[in-house]
């Protein structure tokens, strides 16, 4: 018998400087989760801090040097169609440098980065449900495609946890 452990991933929440109520994310590339709208982030190695894991994750993916990470909320992400499980800690941070921009540092993982605010993380995930239906997303209001959103964001946007809601909430 195989076994399959549990894994920790660790998704960050990068306020936009020049749109602080906005974060970070992308669409995810050859990997689990393929075409839908993801944080910057990834796993969690031996021995690192949920702090470090952040730094390093977002510099590696987007160039950015963030800094006061802080803790913003955990999801239990059961990815049964996938054959994966994994516990996601979300931390949030802000860019050190208010003038620069993210780059696509991982062109093989990301199709590249926007911003984009709470609200329409909750629109994409009311079109979410529907990926069976519709793999590229759901219409939306002015007949868009509406991204699908990676089941561990689509939770923490289901979850709406308070401490995420006051980050974002905090620059306004």
């Amino acid at each position: 018998m195989t076994t399959v452990n549990v894994r920790v991933g660790v998704g960050v929440l990068i306020r936009d400087p020049r749109h602080p109520s906005k974060v970070f994310a992308g669409l995810r590339r050859n990997s689990h989760g393929e075409g839908t709208l993801a944080l910057p982030g990834g796993h969690l190695e031996m021995y690192e801090t949920w702090e470090e894991c952040a730094i390093r994750e977002t510099l590696e993916e987007t160039g950015l040097n963030i800094h006061n990470v802080q803790f913003g909320h955990v999801t239990n992400d059961m990815m049964k169609g996938e054959g994966k499980h994994y516990v996601t800690i979300y931390m949030m941070g802000e860019c050190v440098c208010p003038d620069t921009r993210p780059q696509n540092l991982e062109p093989h993982k990301c199709h590249g980065w926007d911003s984009y605010a709470w609200e329409e993380l909750c629109e994409f995930a009311e079109c979410s449900g529907t990926k069976d239906s519709n793999e590229s997303g759901m219409e939306n209001k002015d007949n868009e495609q509406s991204p699908i959103l990676f089941g561990p964001l689509l939770k923490l946007v289901e979850e709406a946890p308070l401490l995420v809601m006051d980050f974002l909430n905090k620059s306004q």
